[in-house]
């Protein structure tokens, strides 16, 4: 099996903070983002690692932050290690590929969700109420359907456990009106315009989500954008509405565990070669798929 990365020690650089895949390292004024091959299945960090994972991240958000710098502003700084500070140079082996050095903001705290297509949570509450996140939609709709369009469907950025979805309402006592309609209004931009670009490579972006900072009053697109752990990607060639749809990310992993005796609680179990070969094998898959 490939090496992986689980996590980095960068003794001499300062305090890690570690989320689920990404550590970051605080550098006073900026912060250096480096994306492991951790993965993290119903809100646990497996001990098993997708070898090249972080790459795919990194290199895939580097993509569409270009992409969307017409639409807002985003927080990166340099993404070359050879460019990096002196300090970091000696790790380049270990960062290259997988690591940005970006501004640091003041972090909004709620996820922006955009849905295209009736899948995941979004289908079981359309079932349930005829809505999503309290938006009616046209009734008798299929599972995988297309919307008549997109929706903004927010949730609080929760630092453990599940996100909760929230209300325009609820988003508005979060952040104010005016920031809410403008995260909105650039959530939904960006995700038409990744659709546009997608869709020429035969690629469905059902959902996504962003993260946007403020610096100076400016809104900045901040951490990974439109990669296989933010987003569901399905081919446009294989797509079949009124089904579940074979998605370019860790479904195969969540699929093998839930064949398994698993409370869905840490610490999660070991992933056997051929899921894990299988998952490395999908990511650089939609990575090759949308950048050529």
């Amino acid at each position: 099996m490939k090496e992986t990365l689980r996590e980095t020690d960068l003794r001499d650089i300062g305090a890690v903070k570690r989320g689920k895949v990404r550590d970051v390292y605080d550098l006073g004024d900026r912060l250096l983002i480096v994306a492991t091959d951790r993965l993290s299945a119903f809100d646990v960090v497996l001990p098993t690692g997708i070898p090249g994972k972080g790459k795919v991240l990194t290199q895939l958000s580097i993509y569409w932050f270009k992409q969307m710098e017409g639409i807002v502003e985003n927080h990166l700084i340099e993404t070359d290690v050879e460019n990096f500070p002196e300090p970091l140079k000696r790790y380049a082996p270990m960062l290259k590929d997988r690591s940005m050095l970006v501004k640091k903001t003041k972090v909004i705290p709620v996820e922006c969700v955009v849905r295209g297509y009736l899948a995941g949570s979004g289908w079981k509450d359309y079932k349930e109420t005829g809505s999503i996140c309290g938006i009616k939609l046209p009734p008798n709709l299929i599972e995988s359907a297309r919307l008549p369009e997109a929706i903004f469907t927010p949730t609080t950025k929760a630092e453990e456990g599940h996100d909760m979805a929230i209300t325009e309402k609820q988003l508005i006592d979060i952040t104010g009106e005016k920031l809410a309609t403008q995260l909105k209004d650039l959530s939904i931009a960006i995700y038409n315009k990744a659709c546009h670009i997608a869709e020429k490579k035969g690629i469905i972006i059902a959902d996504t989500k962003f993260e946007f900072g403020m610096i100076d009053n400016r809104i900045i697109l901040i951490d990974e954008i439109l990669t296989p752990d933010s987003s569901r990607f399905w081919s446009v060639r294989d797509y079949k509405p009124g089904k579940s749809q074979d998605s370019y990310d860790k479904q195969i992993v969540r699929d093998y565990l839930n064949t398994l005796d698993w409370d869905k609680q840490y610490p999660g179990p070991e992933l056997p070669e051929e899921i894990v070969e299988k998952t490395a094998r999908r990511y650089q898959e939609i990575f090759e798929i949308l950048t050529g």
